[in-house]
Order: C-alpha cells, then structure tokens, then sequence
C-alpha cells in the first residue's frame, strides 16, 4: 500500500445504518399507516423472488436464457434480503435490535442445545 492510499473506514455499525436507513425510506413512503407497512412486509418477497431469479440464472436452469447470474449475484440478492427483513423488522418495531437479538439467543440455544444431543 503507498503512503497516499487513504485507509478504509471503519465498516458501518449494522443498527445504526439500519436505522438511517429506515428513517430514509420513512421519509419516502408514499403509503402510510397498516397498507404501508404490510407493502414494506410484502417487499421481502420481492427480494427473495430475485435471490431464486439469481440462482435459477447461476445454475442456467432456464433454457432460453442460459447463464446470466454469478454467485456474487446471489450474495447481493441475499444481503438483499436480509436488509430489507431488518428494515421490515425496524418498520414493526424501534427496539428491532432487541427484539432481533433475542431471537438470535432462542435460536442458537436451541439448535446448538439439539446439536448436542
């Protein structure tokens, strides 16, 4: 690296950027109220429809259109993903990251706890 290389940043703290992020689209949402918020919901399922369309496009399953996606694609779309789950999260809630981090602990207690057994 050469003396005028300027370092990298600091990666961003994923709650805070979570949060920015909401307020953001908060500020952008052209529906309020319940329809709103089940359309954030329901953007989850977009999202996920393009991890399979990267998949499907990876493994060339679709004949007509061959290989047309990478493995890096299906990385974004899955980043993808669980930004837009973290949003929809922080949409139904302000203490996302509570609510998010407690069901992480659940989670792994009870997988490593099954995977001891």
């Amino acid at each position: 690296m050469s003396d005028d290389t300027p370092p990298t940043p600091p990666a961003p703290e994923l709650w805070d950027t979570v949060d920015v992020l909401y307020a953001w689209l908060d500020a952008q949402r052209p529906v309020e109220g319940r329809e709103g918020l089940l359309l954030r919901v329901l953007k989850l399922s977009e999202e996920v429809g393009e991890v399979a369309e990267a998949v499907i496009g990876v493994t060339g399953q679709n004949p007509r259109k061959g290989v047309t996606h990478g493995w890096e694609d299906v990385q974004a779309e899955l980043c993808d993903v669980v930004i837009t789950a973290l949003l929809a999260l922080r949409t139904l809630t302000p203490e996302a990251r509570e609510v998010f981090t407690r069901h992480l602990e659940r989670v792994a207690r009870r997988s490593l706890a099954s995977a001891r057994q």
